[in-house]
């Protein structure tokens, strides 16, 4: 099994590495497959790594990014279809416990709308499921346009407290991804990317919103729940829109909880 190279420097508690490893840990047990948000790649789970030792996790790069940022954004749905290959071909028994943030999150949504078959348990953070609206709406677009600029990385940098010897390697990491995915892939969720109609899937569903983050997270939730009634929801207390690294002791926790007693904080 692939396994950190103990050789690279840690900075801030992030391996900040192009090329983080997919699967850690031995194939048994029971697999979680983590999903990364948008403007980074796989690397920023390392701290869940690190706490799950252990067991068999698995962290992809999205269609798009980081060192898949040659490939060509498929849409959330295809997005969603990689991921149910990934499980398939990884995970035990091709099932897998999913936790997605962020972008990560939706694309999570969408596996479950798909390939309900491949989700033994689903844990979604931070996902904008029905779109967002009014400020946050015009500072998104606004950020868009700002895509290639160096400045902007910069402030994304400092927005997610990335550790000031890791940002160089952040900026080259978000200003590798293509102009292209980023408004093919944020275009999607901007307008609202809730799939239609009840689901299929009947397992567990847990969304969260962190308290600190843009209030669509919450609004989704009723969709969330019109789609799956199993759903149960969440505001973790005091927590940003990237609470993985701002808590990550509290988000491993909660991965934790769920998926081995399906218990919500």
């Amino acid at each position: 099994m692939a396994r950190v190279d103990q050789a690279r420097r840690r900075r801030g508690g992030l391996v900040m590495d192009a090329e983080y490893p997919i699967e850690h840990g031995e194939r048994a047990g029971e697999s979680i497959i983590l999903l990364h948000g948008g403007n980074v790649g796989n690397w920023m789970w390392e701290p869940q790594v690190e706490r799950l030792a252990g067991r068999h996790l698995i962290t992809p790069d999205v269609v798009g990014f980081n060192t898949r940022a040659a490939e060509r954004w498929p849409g959330l749905d295809g997005a969603a279809d990689d991921v149910a290959a990934i499980i398939r071909e990884r995970a035990v028994d091709g099932k897998a416990h999913v936790v997605g943030l962020s972008m990560g999150g939706v694309i999570a949504v969408h596996l479950a709308a798909r390939h309900p078959d491949v989700i033994r348990s689903c844990m979604v953070t931070g996902a904008m499921m029905t779109g967002i609206r009014g400020t946050q709406r015009r500072l998104a677009e606004w950020q868009l346009r700002a895509w290639d600029r160096r400045w902007f990385w910069r402030m994304q940098a400092a927005m997610f407290r990335i550790p000031a010897d890791a940002r160089e390697q952040f900026i080259a990491a978000g200003r590798g991804v293509s102009a292209e995915t980023a408004h093919g892939m944020y275009g999607e969720i901007f307008a609202g990317s809730m799939p239609a109609g009840r689901f299929d899937y009947a397992g567990p569903l847990l969304a969260i919103a962190g308290e600190r983050e843009p209030k669509d997270v919450r609004v989704a939730f009723t969709a969330l729940t019109r789609a799956m009634p199993q759903t149960r929801t969440w505001v973790a207390p005091g927590m940003r829109h990237i609470w993985s690294i701002q808590d990550p002791d509290l988000f491993t926790r909660t991965i934790v909880d769920f998926v081995d007693r399906d218990v919500v904080p």
